[in-house]
Order: structure tokens, then C-alpha cells, then sequence
């Protein structure tokens, strides 16, 4: 009896990272960068005080820059989560409107405060206790539906 295949038995693993200072926010920042996702698809649960999101994030460590052109861009699903959060605040999100999609460019540690700065200036500021933010993908890869890799100016 065959048993089905798994996400572990491929060649590539989904990433499983914890951040515990600023220099390894930088590091998940990277990785999230570009990362769309529904307004709908974020929560705050103030009384285990996480607050996470799932997003959609395109693979940036998939393929090396000169390789780009042959292959085809992909994207994961995966939860990005931020532990000890005693306050959320943003600012240009409406979360009510699953009709928006939102596009996060950075995450950044600022202070006490976990920064998730999106495109159109909007914002998302978490108070935190104590530093720990994880990014996990929950998804297999599939291939982006624009086929095109986000482009930033050099």
C-alpha cells in the first residue's frame, strides 16, 4: 500500500523560523516582503496576546536572481505571528472589507513595537512585552498567479 506524498518529502522544507531580536526580524522581514494578503485574514487574541496573519508570501529564497527568468515565480501560504502583544493599533486598514487585499513591504522593530508597514501607507503597530515574531508556512508552494516576481528599483 502507497502512502500519498508529503510537503516534508521534497527536496525543499517549509520554513519554520523564530525571531527573538531586531537582527533576525530582518531576516523574516525579507522573506514576508511582497506578501499579499485578504484585510480579513489578520487577528489580534488579546487574551493569549498574539496576534498573527496568514499570508500569501511570495518565495524570494526559491530562486537565486539569476535564475529568475527561467523559472516560474511561486508563492506559500504561511502565518506570521507575533507573540506578548499588549496593543494593536493601525493605521489605513480596513479590516472589515474582505475585498481588500493588503501588500506588506516591511516588518521592522521599533522601541517596544512591532512595525508592519504595508503599501498605501498603511500600518500596523504592535505593543509587545517581550520580542518573538514566527513565520511558518502552512501551504505548499504554488505558482503566482501574476507569473511575474514583485519588481523594486535598484
Amino acid at each position: 500500500m502507497s502512502t500519498d506524498a508529503t510537503f516534508e518529502d521534497g527536496a525543499e522544507k517549509p520554513l519554520r523560523l523564530v525571531a527573538m531580536d531586531a537582527e533576525d526580524v530582518q531576516v523574516l522581514s525579507a522573506l514576508c516582503q511582497d506578501a499579499v494578503f485578504p484585510a480579513t485574514e489578520m487577528q489580534w487574541q488579546p487574551k493569549q496576546k498574539r496576534f498573527g496573519m496568514l499570508l500569501n508570501r511570495f518565495r524570494w529564497e526559491d530562486v537565486p536572481k539569476a535564475d529568475r527568468a527561467h523559472r516560474k515565480p511561486e508563492r506559500v501560504q504561511c502565518v506570521l505571528s507575533v507573540e506578548n502583544v499588549s496593543r494593536v493599533a493601525s493605521q489605513g486598514v480596513d479590516r472589515t472589507d474582505g475585498d481588500t487585499i493588503l501588500s506588506l513591504l516591511s516588518v521592522t522593530v521599533e522601541d517596544d513595537a512591532v512595525l508592519l508597514t504595508l503599501a498605501g501607507d498603511g500600518a500596523i503597530r504592535l505593543q509587545v512585552d517581550d520580542l518573538e515574531v514566527a513565520l511558518r508556512d502552512v501551504t505548499r508552494p504554488y505558482t503566482a498567479v501574476s507569473g511575474k516576481v514583485p519588481g523594486h528599483p535598484e
